[in-house]
Parts: C-alpha cells; structure tokens; sequence
C-alpha cells in the first residue's frame, strides 16, 4: 500500500481495506459476474457513508477529507481506488467521482444533487465517448439545441461506465459553437439506454442515444467559458483513479506471485531459491515501484492544480497502461499451468488492467500528448 503520512489518513486507508476485504472480496466478485450485476446499491450506499464520495466536494458544499481541502481529498480517493484495485472491486466509485469533480467546479443550482451523489442515495456517470472515436472531451458525439424552454439534446454516447445504473448522466454536448454539459436523467422521454459488456467481470457500461430529449435551462453545468477547463479536471481525475487502481492491482498481483514462489517447491527447492526467477521478481517490483512513483507524481500535480497536471498524468497513465498488463502476463506465466485457468484469481485481475488501459487515452495517445506538451513548455 501506498505509504501514508498522518494517523487519520492510515485510519481512513485501514477502514477501507476492512471493508473491501469483508463486502467487496474476489469471492464476491465473482457471485456479481455469475448474477450478471455489476454492483449493489446498499454497498455502494455503505461506501458512501464512509466518504468516499465526498472526497472532492470543498467542506462549503457537504463535502470534505480526512487529509484536508480538494487537494488532500484528491490523495485520499486515489488511495480508496488503489485500495479496490486489490481486490478488483465493483462499484461506481470511478463515473460518481469524475461526475461530482465537474459539478464542484461548477455547483450553481445543483447542490442537492450534489449531497445526494456524496451520500450514495443517485448514481450519475459521465456521458464524454462519441461511438466510434477516441477520448475526445471537446469532440462529443452529442448536439444541444437552445429552445425556448431550455435545450434540447440529439446524438449519442457510449462507453458509459454504470450507464445502465444510473439516475443521471452528465452529458458533453456541442451548443452554439461550445462545448458544455448537461444533466440528463436516464428516464427521460428520448433517452435509450443499452448496455454494453466489457473484459472485465463487474465493470458494465452503456451506449446511450439522445432522440429530442428536452431539458430545462437548469440542467447545464456551468458556463461556456469554463466548460473546458472544468473537462481537464474531470479527465485527470477519471485516468488518475485508472492509474491509482492499477498500482492497487499490481501491488496485489506481484504479492501473491512471490508467495507462491516461496510456497512451491521445485526438486525439493521453493521457486524463489532460483537465480533466474529471482531476477524476474526483481523486475517485477521496480517496475511496481515506478507506477506507484509516477502516479505519486500525478496525484500531487492534480491536487495541487499544478500547471504540469496534464503532464503528469499522461506520464503515468502512459508508462502503467504500457507496463501493467505485460505484467501481470508474466505473473500468469510465473504461476504455470495453475496461472491460466479460471478458478484462479488472475485473470480478474488482468481483466481490469486491460479495460483500464483502453479507457480515457490510451498509451500510444498519451504518449503522444506528453510528446506535445513537452514542446509547448520548450
């Protein structure tokens, strides 16, 4: 685990885990994936009362943190997200978070959504991925019309994660040459929702369409010329709860992979007396150790509102999405035979690195962003 630096903070750390190792372990992972559930409301709800939604809301909306402020409070949800990347846990912890990061940029009138998001009682995801394109949050695949009553919204989105969960979507649309957003509820006249399958066991997500649906002109979210800035913070925070997971994911992996080397035995010699394997374990945990570094890097630049977040962030989202699934492949391989079957636990794991690394950027793209931000500061 990440080290902490306060008493309370290793509090909050140790009650998660207590709680995710008791309602949320593998083995309940996989009672969700054979019911075809994604999630239970009550457990979220639970989650919630432990405030884990409220982590990015100043203290002046209902919010706040054990470490302190929004930039403390970023810290402490990465920490939550690498504490579910252990057991790969279920959960709309990543869409209910990136959705609350944009309405405590901009609150306006949506304070009560606000407190019930943070205490678990709705469920809203952020509606940014046109069908067929990449992460693009100021191309969306959705159009908004002003009319006399408000707007009125026409396209489609996909890539939902939760979208067949949630009460509410918050919605990146074109509107007068702009991009803004908009809260759209799932039951309203026009919305189709249709899930979608994923890699991994729990992780479910929706292809929405938007056919005439009419808002009033309370459901945007801030206006025009915040808009884009408020779409970074939402972005670093989604690939920054990626990144953190799967320090959580690979610091879990690598774990039990060393304790079967010393558990199995070879021509009378655990695994781990082996010179050849000791390199590759070694291997293993530098290259851990650098996502855990760069991710460290990443969650300071996003809390502190650094200039070099975007950076940072694409640095680390870049450097695990390359590095993450090969190793936990070679963890696959470390175990033999025993590795590639589905009775044990790896492949959930494997699962969730490769959804993760596909999802808001992927390595190649961010490499090429760290490329252009690189030449801007030259």
């Amino acid at each position: 685990m990440t080290d902490v630096a306060s008493p309370e903070r290793l509090l909050f750390a140790s009650t998660a885990q207590a709680f995710l190792e008791k309602e949320a372990s593998l083995t309940r992972v996989r009672e969700l994936h054979d019911k075809g559930v994604a999630f239970d409301d009550d457990w979220w709800r639970r989650a919630a009362e432990l405030g884990w939604a409220s982590l990015l809301v100043p203290e002046d909306l209902g919010g706040g943190s054990v470490s302190g402020g929004v930039s403390g409070g970023v810290a402490d949800l990465a920490l939550i997200a690498e504490q579910a990347g252990r057991s790969v846990a279920p959960g709309p912890l990543h869409p209910v978070s990136t959705v609350l990061a944009g309405l405590a940029e901009a609150p306006g009138a949506h304070t009560d959504l606000i407190e019930a998001l943070m205490a678990g009682e709705t469920v809203a995801s952020w509606a940014v991925y046109a069908p067929g394109r990449g992460f693009a949050p100021l191309d969306p695949g959705v159009t908004a019309t002003v009319t006399d009553a408000g707007y009125r919204l026409d396209g489609a989105a996909d890539r939902i994660e939760a979208g067949d969960r949630s009460d509410l979507l918050l919605v990146v649309a074109h509107c007068d040459g702009a991009v803004r957003q908009f809260l759209v509820p799932t039951d309203a006249p026009g919305v189709t929702v249709t899930p979608q399958q994923s890699i991994d066991l729990v992780k479910r997500y929706a292809a929405v369409t938007f056919d005439g649906v009419q808002l009033d002109a309370g459901a945007v979210v801030g206006d025009a010329e915040q808009t884009p800035a408020v779409l970074a913070r939402q972005s670093q925070i989604a690939q920054l709860l990626q990144c953190a997971e799967i320090v959580g994911v690979l610091d879990a992996v690598i774990g039990f992979t060393v304790q079967w080397a010393f558990d199995r035995h070879s021509f009378g010699r655990p695994l781990a007396s082996y010179q050849a394997l000791k390199h590759r374990y070694a291997d293993l945990k530098i290259k851990l150790e650098a996502c855990r570094a760069t991710t460290s890097a990443a969650v300071k630049a996003v809390g502190n509102r650094s200039e070099e977040a975007d950076f940072a962030v694409s640095v680390a989202k870049s450097y695990i999405g390359e590095n993450a699934s090969a190793m936990i492949q070679d963890c696959i391989q470390l175990h033999g035979g025993i590795g590639v079957t589905w009775e044990h636990d790896l492949h959930l794991f494997l699962r969730r690195a490769m959804l993760n690394r596909s999802l808001y950027g992927t390595p190649d793209e961010h490499n090429v962003r760290v490329y252009a931000l690189s030449k801007e500061a030259s």
